[in-house]
């Protein structure tokens, strides 16, 4: 079992920053890939970036490239998500999640196996 707790949300206005960490615990963080998703009312929860097991290779959205930087720090067992220049269509609770190595796309909430309660970001124009 991996458990998330993700922190760091709030109300921001358009424009600012936020930084999300989602602490794990549990089995060896350093075995899992980890993903960022985020889900707004009334939509489905989506991608939002990915970081590998050995923080080599990150991916994002199209919507969040260049905005949004995830890291890892496997020392603390800690991902982060750098949020910078957010816009209201950014609102949403943001959900941590972990996904095995080998359990396919990076993309796909289906191929997370565990997940955090989510934090709320709120983003006012």
């Amino acid at each position: 079992q991996v458990q998330l707790v993700e922190s760091g949300g709030g109300l921001v206005q358009a424009g600012g920053s936020l930084r999300l960490s989602c602490a794990a615990s549990g089995r060896a963080f350093t075995n899992y890939h980890m993903g960022w998703f985020r889900q707004a009312p009334g939509k489905e929860r989506d991608f939002v970036a990915a970081i590998s097991s050995s923080g080599a290779n990150t991916y994002y959205a199209d919507s969040v490239k260049g905005r949004f930087t995830i890291s890892r720090d496997g020392a603390k067992n800690t991902v982060y998500l750098q949020m910078n220049s957010l816009k209201p269509e950014d609102t949403a609770v943001y959900y941590c999640a972990a996904k095995a190595m080998y359990s396919g796309s990076h993309y796909s909430t289906n191929n997370y196996n565990y997940w955090g309660q989510g934090t709320q970001v709120t983003v006012t124009s």
